[in-house]
């Protein structure tokens, strides 16, 4: 039925709006009563103290209860700064976070996600498999699972290698697996001569297994070819997987040492 109406309170003293909601019936005029400890309960009653009323206006009216909520969310996201509601409304996850217009964001910007990728190399993984036989991976315990298989197909992953730099830039081909049910262009992984036997231990563990993804490297050097300036402020975490959201200086240095567009792969 579209009997719901979306309201907005004013403060007479000096016009600024301060709450937004949706509602039927007499739904608008029921916040007047309200003596909580609540910022709007508290605005209401200063508006009082002052011999004054708030004042109370429906802005959208005959709508559905889904259109209602979807418009008493775009009011809240546009003034929330500035207003006294405390939830978010519905339709919280459609909408930008306030105070990232300064970047650009994955989801909303460009539909795949630009991360950082952490190569970990040691006893169980080697940047020159990664490199040769395209594929990056993490594991051996439940957070560096669970890291990796955070990854979706299509994603971007900037690959760091620690102590070296930046040293590839990858399209994600296929979410992580466990290494036992791994092949690489149709050949297991247990057949590729891979420098760095040690991937396949714990291989019988769903938890402590070594996860593969397949990846289409868009960018890639050898370890002594990294990108890397020191005291830079450049971005790097100890993390396996990090989104570079927020940080438009790392991926301005990544776009110039690697001649790309990472937007553009990420659209």
């Amino acid at each position: 039925m579209n009997d719901y109406y979306v309201y907005v309170y004013i403060d007479p003293r000096n016009l600024q709006e301060f709450y937004f909601g949706k509602g039927r019936g007499s739904r608008k005029n029921a916040h007047l009563s309200d003596t909580s400890d609540s910022e709007k309960a508290k605005r209401i009653a200063a508006i009082k103290a002052a011999g004054l009323e708030p004042t109370i206006r429906v802005i959208a009216r005959d709508l559905s209860e889904h259109d209602a909520l979807l418009i008493e969310k775009t009011l809240l996201w546009k003034l929330g700064r500035h207003l006294t509601n405390q939830a978010t409304g519905h339709y919280a996850k459609n909408f930008r976070p306030h105070d990232t217009l300064h970047v650009e964001l994955d989801g909303f910007d460009y539909q795949r996600g630009i991360y950082y990728y952490n190569v970990g190399e040691g006893p169980c993984r080697d940047w020159d498999d990664y490199r040769q036989y395209g594929f990056i991976s993490a594991g051996q315990g439940l957070s560096w699972r669970n890291a990796i298989t955070g990854f979706n197909v299509g994603d971007i992953a900037v690959a760091y290698l620690k102590g070296r730099g930046f040293v590839g830039i990858a399209e994600i081909l296929t979410k992580a697996t466990r290494i036992a049910n791994v092949e690489i262009d149709g050949v297991p992984m247990s057949d590729l001569d891979l420098t760095c036997q040690n991937m396949f231990s714990n291989s019988d563990s769903e938890d402590r297994s070594e996860y593969v993804c397949a990846v289409k490297w868009l960018r890639a050097v050898d370890r002594n070819g990294a990108h890397w300036k020191p005291k830079s402020g450049l971005y790097t975490t100890t993390h396996v997987r990090a989104s570079l959201d927020g940080q438009p200086k790392t991926i301005e240095y990544i776009e110039t040492c690697f001649d790309i567009d990472l937007r553009e792969y990420a659209t």
